[in-house]
């Protein structure tokens, strides 16, 4: 690490899922072939959005296309380390990628619960309020509720890494997981790190729960109205609820067992990342859209590659 930080450590290492060389080779072909279709999937839903006039009117579409963009680049940021340290014995990381990785992660992390969270509002004016919802949900208020999104991940990411920044690391140099994120991190200071976890708490726990149950509250009142007003298109409404509860249960579910209670480290820690940066991304498109109607029409319409991504 860096003089100025008054730190003897200059890279971390990874201790990943297993150490048995066997058993990592397995975990490389699993996470290859997850990785791919993650990548497919997401960029699949990117390439449609932005190619039909149709969808990309759409508030809904809009902000999936978006969404599809963000599990694109998260995937990015820890599962290429991680498939290349599954065929090599050391996995290091340095200091400058450490940080990397941090601020990449809580950047699109947080962007998403934010992005997650305009969601549930487009789906409750466009339930509740349907004979306004593109008057509401017009083209300016979904572009800067897009960009407030952006915005608020990035000032999340820049406070967790201003909180690491500071510490100093003189050893061990060991991280019990297979990508850098501050609460191992900040375990490994040489110093009391009371403070520095009761700040996570208050920046990524308080915003994981808030987020969560700002959206489990939206979702509920919107299937209550469905069910007191509505009886046409009622099932449509509720699987659209249905799937979108399922992803931010993925989402935020493992962020709050992660990052609420900073203090005490389990082994199933690495299962729940593995769900927030892994599967959820996978799952997405498959959940939001690649079961769409609208989406599979669009998909139609494009080049035959997409058309042979859609059949897979």
């Amino acid at each position: 690490m860096k003089k100025e930080n008054d730190s003897n450590v200059t890279e971390f290492v990874l201790l990943g899922l297993s150490s048995s060389w066997e058993l990592q080779l397995f975990l490389f072909l699993i996470f290859l072939f997850l990785y791919m279709a993650i990548v497919l999937g997401n960029l699949l839903i990117v390439v449609t959005v932005r190619a039909d006039a149709c969808l990309l009117q759409s508030p809904m579409y809009y902000f999936l296309g978006h969404l599809s963009f963000i599990d694109l680049c998260l995937s990015c940021v820890t599962v290429p380390k991680m498939l290349g340290d599954f065929l090599r014995q050391g996995k290091m990381i340095s200091y400058s990628g450490c940080l990397a990785q941090i601020y990449f992660l809580h950047f699109l992390g947080a962007s998403e619960m934010f992005l997650l969270t305009v969601m549930a509002y487009d789906r409750y004016v466009a339930i509740c309020n349907p004979l306004h919802y593109l008057t509401v949900m017009n083209r300016q208020l979904c572009f800067l509720l897009v960009f407030a999104s952006w915005c608020g991940g990035f000032i999340h990411s820049i406070t967790q890494v201003a909180l690491v920044i500071q510490l100093p690391f003189c050893g061990p140099n060991e991280l019990d997981n297979f990508y850098c994120d501050v609460p191992q991190v900040i375990k490994l200071a040489c110093m009391d790190t009371y403070v520095v976890e009761v700040l996570m708490v208050s920046n990524s726990g308080l915003l994981s729960l808030v987020c969560f149950l700002v959206l489990l509250f939206s979702y509920a009142v919107i299937l209550i109205t469905l069910r007191t007003r509505f009886r046409q298109g009622q099932s449509k409404a509720l699987s659209t609820c249905a799937s979108h509860i399922t992803v931010v249960s993925l989402i935020f579910v493992p962020c709050v067992f992660i990052y609420l209670r900073p203090f005490y480290s389990f082994s199933v820690d690495k299962v729940f990342s593995i769900f927030y940066t892994v599967i959820t991304p996978m799952l997405n498109p498959l959940i939001y859209t690649l079961r769409n109607a609208d989406m599979k029409t669009a998909m139609k319409k494009q080049p035959k590659a997409c058309v042979i991504l859609l059949s897979c």
